[in-house]
């Protein structure tokens, strides 16, 4: 005979998956970064393996003046190698009890109480999805994404990125640039702020490759706002439209993501090229139910598990850049 458990477990898992695809764009949409991969392709599904890999050209082959005969040579230099970047889970339990079931009884009441709580597991992930862009990938003993924090990172000489060391001889070209105002005599003001961030342009740019990005938090936005004249105050329509206040620099969109909830590293601001930036998902663990019918085995409850797995990758570091203003030591 069937339970009332039983009765509701596929529904329950059919409004998940149904509001899958939904809870994906939200994160997508309430973050700007993710905004602007998906909006430029770079949000790339997986299909398997251990690692992510992302190929990287780093050298350029052999090229040689000649005349007549005289011989082209070549000693083959390798020109291509992968960052392997480790695949993180993450999961959210949502539960309903037997009491609450019996509370909401009827099928249409029943999905406006799942509805509820998937709703609350989205807000969830799509929250703790968003700080991690920003992480170090130390979070939770090292099983948290690598966000901005190890890609463009503020000391880009030391460290592993994408299995490769950044300390070690011949892979300078995996640092990205950064500038570190050190001493409070150097902190930036609205009157120097744009010379810094001119320099960090030029850093990040390579002919036509610049960065497209720059996303900074609250007080290096401020900052930078005070710099400009009201003229100066373009804004970005699509941005715009999704809800993001944007400011224009030299064609790249300047966002803040602080204020209450942002998660911005305090007086960072990082200039990214966003086509060198990847989100890549596991296409069978994007926002979906782990585990398919899963029910509560000592209790009287639908318990379901809303997972996602994937990684924050780079294919290209020297492009990438962070202006870090000077933070006062903890002890003062």
């Amino acid at each position: 005979m069937t339970t009332p458990n039983e009765k509701y477990d596929s529904i329950f898992t059919t409004t998940i998956e149904n509001r899958s695809k939904k809870m994906a764009d939200n994160v997508t949409k309430n973050n700007a970064l993710l905004n602007r991969l998906s909006a430029k392709d770079k949000i790339r599904p997986i299909d398997g393996g251990s690692k992510i890999l992302e190929e990287l050209e780093y050298g350029e082959g052999n090229m040689v003046w000649y005349s007549g005969f005289d011989t082209i040579a070549y000693n083959g230099p390798e020109l291509f190698s992968a960052a392997e970047y480790a695949l993180k889970l993450c999961a959210v339990p949502v539960a309903v009890s037997g009491e609450e079931m019996l509370k909401n009884s009827g099928e249409s009441r029943m999905i406006d109480l799942f509805e509820k709580r998937i709703q609350n597991a989205e807000k969830t992930m799509g929250n703790k999805i968003s700080q991690a862009l920003y992480s170090d990938g130390t979070g939770s003993s090292g099983k948290e994404i690598g966000g901005l924090k190890l890609l463009i990172a503020d000391a880009p000489s030391t460290g592993t990125v994408g299995g490769i060391n950044r300390a070690t001889a011949g892979n300078e070209f995996w640092r990205n640039q950064a500038n570190v105002i050190s001493s409070s005599a150097n902190a930036l003001s609205a009157s120097t702020i744009l010379s810094k961030m001119n320099d960090m342009y030029l850093k990040c740019s390579r002919g036509t490759d610049k960065p497209d990005l720059i996303v900074t938090d609250d007080y290096m936005y401020d900052l930078f706002e005070s710099a400009l004249q009201p003229q100066q105050r373009f804004n970005d329509p699509k941005l715009a439209e999704a809800g993001f206040q944007t400011l224009k620099y030299k064609g790249a969109d300047v966002i803040f993501d602080g204020g209450q909830g942002g998660s911005c590293p305090a007086k960072h601001m990082y200039f990214i090229n966003t086509n060198y930036l990847y989100l890549r998902p596991h296409q069978d663990r994007n926002f979906k139910v782990i585990g398919g019918e899963r029910m509560a085995i000592n209790s009287d409850a639908i318990y379901k598990i809303i997972g996602w797995a994937g990684n924050l990758t780079m294919s290209n570091a020297a492009l990438q850049g962070v202006l870090v203003d000077y933070i006062a030591p903890a002890n003062g």
